[in-house]
C-alpha cells in the first residue's frame, strides 16, 4: 500500500512540472498575447512573474514604456524562436509607430508558464540600423521555416556550435578560416537587404557567403539566446563591437537568427541596430 501511495506521489509530482512547463503553443501563445497587449498598450492582462524585468535597446525600463506607448499595428511579417527546453519565447516582427515602419525583435523568459523577463530592441531609421530596408520585409520566409526531417536534424549542442563558428568567422576575418559550414543556398539577409548568397549584388564577392570577404570583428561577443530545436533556428544575441560600422565609433546591436539542420548553416537573417561604444550585455542567458 505504502509502495502505491509513493508511486502516486511521484506520478501526481512529474504532472504538475510538466503543466507548469510551457511547451511550443504555450510559448507561441505568449508571444501572441505580448504582441496583443503592446497593440492594446497595457500590460496588466499578461501573466507574470513576480519583479518581472524589462529592457528596450539596453535600457532598464516598466513594462509598458518605451515601443508599448506609440505602437499602432504589424505589418504581418512574424518570426517566431521556440525553445521550449529553456523557456524562450522569441520574435521578431515589423511594426508600425507613428505612422513608420520599425523593426521589433523580443526575448521572452519563462517562468512555467509566466514571463520573468522581456529583452527588446526597435529600429526605427536607417540611421539607426545603417541598413533600413523594411519594405523588403513582408513575410517570414519560406526558408527560415522549413521544418528539417528528423534526420536533417541536428542535436542541440551541435546547432550551437555550428551557429558559433559564424561570430567566430567574423572575429579572424574568414568564415573559411573558422572552418563555417554554409549551404551552397545560404543567404543573409539584415534588415531587410540583402548582404551575402545568390543573387547579392550589395558589394562584389557577396554573392558567397563564405569566401564573401568580411571584416575583422576581434571584439565581437556573442551568446545563445534561444534554441528552437523543432525548427533548427540558433538564435544568437551579438554585440560585433569596434569596426563594425561604416562610419562613427559606435557598434552594432544584433539578434541574428541561423537555420541549422543537415550540419550547416542554410540560412542568416538578423535585426540590427548601432548602439554606442562599449555598450554592454544586460542580459546574461
Amino acid at each position: 500500500m505504502k509502495k502505491i501511495i509513493l508511486f502516486v506521489s511521484a506520478l501526481l509530482l512529474v504532472q504538475s512540472a510538466s503543466a507548469q512547463n510551457c511547451d511550443r503553443d504555450c510559448l507561441r501563445g505568449t508571444i501572441t498575447s505580448y504582441l496583443d497587449a503592446m497593440l492594446k498598450h497595457d500590460p496588466k492582462p499578461l501573466l507574470l512573474a513576480a519583479n518581472v524585468r524589462f529592457t528596450e535597446d539596453t535600457q532598464e525600463l516598466k513594462l509598458g514604456e518605451g515601443l508599448w506607448k506609440n505602437i499602432e499595428s504589424l505589418s504581418g511579417f512574424r518570426q517566431d524562436i521556440l525553445d521550449v527546453r529553456k523557456g524562450v519565447a522569441g520574435v521578431h516582427v515589423k511594426a508600425m509607430e507613428n505612422g513608420k515602419p520599425v523593426l521589433v525583435s523580443i526575448r521572452l523568459q519563462m517562468q512555467g508558464n509566466k514571463i520573468a523577463g522581456v529583452e527588446s530592441m526597435v529600429v526605427r531609421t536607417k540611421e539607426e540600423g545603417m541598413i533600413f530596408n523594411t519594405d523588403a520585409i513582408v513575410k517570414a520566409s519560406d526558408a527560415m521555416n522549413a521544418t528539417p526531417t528528423a534526420a536533417q536534424r541536428n542535436k542541440r549542442e551541435d546547432m550551437e556550435r555550428l551557429a558559433l563558428l559564424y561570430p567566430k568567422g567574423l572575429s579572424i576575418g574568414s568564415f573559411v578560416k573558422a572552418d563555417a559550414q554554409f549551404a551552397e543556398t545560404a543567404y543573409r539577409f539584415e534588415n531587410g537587404q540583402l548582404m551575402a548568397g545568390p543573387g547579392c549584388t550589395f558589394f562584389k564577392g557577396c554573392d558567397h557567403i563564405r569566401e564573401q570577404g568580411l571584416p575583422t570583428l576581434a571584439g565581437i561577443k556573442a551568446q545563445v539566446a534561444g534554441v528552437d530545436e523543432e525548427q533548427g533556428i540558433v538564435w544568437l544575441r551579438m554585440n560585433f563591437g569596434k569596426g563594425s560600422l561604416m562610419r562613427g565609433d559606435g557598434e552594432l546591436s544584433v539578434f541574428e537568427m541561423f537555420k541549422v539542420y543537415d550540419g550547416r548553416i542554410n540560412a542568416v537573417e538578423a535585426f540590427m541596430k548601432e548602439v554606442p561604444a562599449n555598450t554592454p550585455f544586460l542580459w546574461q542567458y
